[in-house]
């Protein structure tokens, strides 16, 4: 229940809530229900109105430079959701800035009166540092709803503990947001350590991730620290995590679960303190259904899944981001896209997202000899970036249907295993019953229903 204030509605608030909200490091402050702002702490006007007083303005015209509630301009309104639930609510907010537009997480505490009315908000703002609306140097951009809801979500996860799974497209900015779930977390002081793991081959996993004792194998002349234990305090990003060698997926559930690991070569149990964020553009779901992730392990790695929309459902943010990356690939031209060349962007589909937006820009760019990108360039630069077509072979093998596929990788498990079955579905991180209902599944010919 909401604390219970003895108050009438006026413009101040009890001078004890004041002087303990003028001691908090994020912005503060508290208004009525007209929206009137009582008290604001010294973060508040520092951040907001650093040459004016804010009493008696609303929140609204301060924080969004509104004429009108947020509810009413088209944003998400914490006042109405509290006033609506009668308790505290969190949401996602664009607030202007005198640095400019910036992502702020709003948490809305109402307070009652003796008769259980709420009288009185306070309102915590806690900037998104690595997201912003508007075109930046670095950090995430946008503000379509599809990228609004994915920050709401890195906001709700990030200060928490829980796994993080983020699925998408190649080219959707997965790092990125790795980074940001990382930089609003208890850990951002600490180390966010990338493993590529579409980079590593099975032989490497282990000595990379876990590291190695001198001598362990051919080439290891010196004792090697592991990214995991390097990690240490901070978060381990898994990035491209469906490329795992399945040999190597119980390690890392080991790890995961107990925080322990053996490097290379040593007996040694060892331990290490990481938050795990993970990414892959691949459907983990079909690879457990065909035995190439372990269950378990997905189970572990998705506490909260985050999916990062394609750029074609970011309506709106195209020419935000367009801005931003020019400035990033050519930081010294200063140069600007002309409403044509924006409008031929926006007739691509970008099946590479926001990646293929960076690399046709770049190319627009060396194509550019003056200030401004005009749409011819951009027709050169999308037009150099088509993939080679492939060359038509005499005779080419009928494609496999994925099923059929599945049941070869099994049926080659299955063989090389030489072991229980019970043993190769703690293997392939599945109960023996579905390994079983697989093994039948293999005498069941293409097409025909099971």
């Amino acid at each position: 229940m909401p604390p219970k204030l003895r108050v009438a509605e006026r413009l101040t608030a009890p001078p004890e809530l004041a002087s303990y909200l003028e001691g908090l490091e994020e912005p503060h402050i508290v208004f009525d229900r007209r929206y009137r702002i009582v008290a604001a702490n010294a973060a508040y006007r520092r951040q907001y109105s650093p040459s004016a007083s804010v009493l008696g303005r609303t929140c609204y015209e301060v924080s969004h430079r509104f004429a009108v509630p947020c509810d009413q301009a088209g944003e998400s309104c914490p006042f109405a959701k509290t006033r609506e639930s009668g308790q505290r609510e969190r949401v996602l907010h664009l607030h202007h800035t005198p640095q400019g537009e910036a992502y702020i997480d709003i948490e809305l505490t109402p307070l009652a009166d003796a008769s259980g009315e709420a009288v009185l908000f306070v309102e915590r703002m806690a900037p998104l540092r690595t997201a912003q609306g508007q075109p930046a140097q670095q950090g995430l951009i946008g503000r379509s709803p599809a990228f609004r809801e994915m920050l709401e979500q890195v906001a709700r996860v990030a200060p928490s503990e829980a796994s993080v799974l983020l699925l998408g497209e190649s080219g959707t900015g997965k790092e990125l947001v790795a980074r940001a779930v990382h930089e609003a977390s208890e850990r951002a002081a600490q180390a966010l350590v990338v493993v590529d793991c579409a980079s590593l081959p099975e032989t490497l996993f282990e000595a990379e991730v876990f590291g190695h004792e001198r001598g362990a194998f051919t080439g290891a002349t010196t004792t090697r620290t592991g990214l995991a234990e390097t990690a240490n305090g901070g978060t381990l990003f898994l990035d491209e995590v469906g490329d795992i060698p399945l040999a190597m997926q119980v390690k890392l559930l080991r790890l995961l679960e107990s925080g322990t690991f053996r490097r290379v070569g040593s007996s040694e149990l060892r331990r290490t303190d990481v938050r795990v964020v993970a990414a892959t553009h691949r459907d983990l779901g079909t690879m457990v259904a065909d035995g190439r992730f372990r269950e378990d392990l997905y189970y572990r790695l998705a506490t909260f899944p985050i999916r990062l929309p394609p750029l074609r459902e970011r309506e709106g943010d195209l020419a935000l981001l367009a801005e931003a990356l020019l400035a990033r690939v050519a930081p010294k031209r200063r140069l600007a896209l002309s409403p044509a060349a924006l409008a031929r962007l926006a007739g691509h589909r970008f099946p590479g997202n926001v990646r293929e937006l960076r690399n046709v820009l770049e190319r627009a760019a060396l194509f550019c000899d003056g200030p401004v990108l005009e749409a011819l360039h951009v027709e050169r630069a999308l037009a150099a970036g088509l993939p080679l077509s492939r060359p038509a072979l005499a005779v080419e093998a009928p494609a496999r249907s994925l099923r059929e596929i599945s049941r070869q990788a099994l049926r080659e498990r299955l063989a090389a295993h030489g072991g229980r079955r019970a043993d190769l579905a703690r293997e392939l991180g599945i109960s023996e019953r579905t390994l079983y209902r697989r093994l039948r599944e293999l005498d069941t010919p293409e097409g025909e229903p099971r």
